[in-house]
């Protein structure tokens, strides 16, 4: 027998279709769109407004591959990080990391990722598969009503800086973001979205004639060659003159102010000279820096670079008018550094 067709990865022409070789009004297809998306429903049982003979119907000629909590683990911090199953039984990541003035839910875009970032929990799970459009808006909803549920808001932000590397899954990420924004879906403002990348500069320059409206970041971690060929092998295939010319090209097209995440590790990237080099190359177009301390990784050699040295980091960037944010580490009693809860559970 044909393997069933997951409901959500048909569009809605397709399945206006489908009712059409039914028999059944074209209105229905947009009733079950808005059960799926912003109803979330993970079964047609639950489409009470579709009579229980078009229940059966679609049950059985597509199937509906749900999202659902795997394991949550709560930080002293008010960070929780979540394991959620696909429907083939893999896991990946989502956190919900609360602050003063935002809640922010942080997505993973593939199950494992093939760039194997040296510092990164994540590099060492081999990549497994792409999410699909309807997967990465689950992990959106689930959050959102996490939020809901644990602080008695929904979320103000959403950040993909999960499991993968959201420009290797283009389509599926634009879909996803596409379904979160738009009324059908969560209704969120792109703006308050912001795709991260390790710098894939072809896709950034199609990120640009996209013209899309969401946050760009980038993690750098060095603006060193020879180190961030170590930190990060795609510096290898995409080097930091191409990568600023990715980024110069994204702004012209764009005019949106791209964000540097950059990870102090002690005694790698945390020198003077290596601010220098930051500040040379954040010329490329008016951006702000992140400033991360780095949350360790078991069996990992890299440590946090001091309080001492972030300061003296902190303010060589602060004093050539760099728009530089320090982030602090969250969720260091519950394994929540990327990758780290998966690869414990596996």
């Amino acid at each position: 027998m044909e393997e069933k067709k997951d409901i959500r990865n048909i569009s809605v022409e397709d399945l206006q279709k489908f009712c059409a070789e039914h028999k059944l009004p074209k209105f229905r297809a947009k009733q079950i769109q808005e059960w799926l998306w912003k109803k979330k429903a993970v079964s047609f049982d639950e489409m009470t407004s579709l009579s229980k003979d078009m229940r059966d119907l679609f049950a059985e000629h597509f199937t509906i591959n749900a999202v659902k909590i795997h394991k949550g683990e709560r930080s002293i911090d008010g960070t929780i990080k979540y394991s959620l199953q696909l429907h083939d039984k893999l896991l990946v990541e989502g956190v919900l990391i609360p602050s003063k003035n935002r809640l922010t839910a942080c997505v993973s875009s593939q199950v494992g990722c093939s760039l194997a970032c040296e510092f990164c929990a994540t590099g060492t799970l081999k990549l497994a598969r792409n999410l699909t459009a309807g997967e990465i808006y689950d992990q959106v909803f689930i959050l959102n009503e996490e939020a809901i549920s644990n602080f008695g808001k929904p979320l103000s932000n959403i950040v993909f800086m999960g499991m993968g590397e959201p420009l290797l899954n283009y389509n599926a990420l634009l879909e996803s973001i596409n379904l979160i924004t738009t009324e059908k879906g969560l209704g969120m403002s792109p703006k308050r979205i912001t795709v991260s990348t390790a710098g894939i500069a072809k896709m950034i320059k199609k990120l640009a004639d996209d013209a899309v409206r969401f946050n760009l970041a980038i993690s750098l971690h060095s603006a060193s060659d020879s180190k961030r060929d170590i930190l990060m092998p795609i510096n290898q295939k995409i080097n930091l003159k191409e990568l600023r010319d990715a980024v110069r090209y994204f702004y012209d097209k764009t005019g949106s102010r791209i964000t540097y995440e950059y990870i102090l590790f002690k005694n790698l990237n945390d020198s003077i000279e290596d601010a220098q080099k930051l500040a040379q190359f954040a010329k490329a177009s008016p951006c702000k820096i992140n400033l991360i301390e780095y949350n360790t990784v078991e069996n990992l050699p890299y440590e946090k670079s001091s309080n001492r040295v972030t300061d003296n980091f902190m303010k060589y960037l602060e004093e050539r008018n760099i728009l530089v944010t320090l982030r602090k580490s969250k969720g260091k009693d519950i394994n929540a550094a990327c990758g780290q809860l998966v690869n414990k559970l596996q």
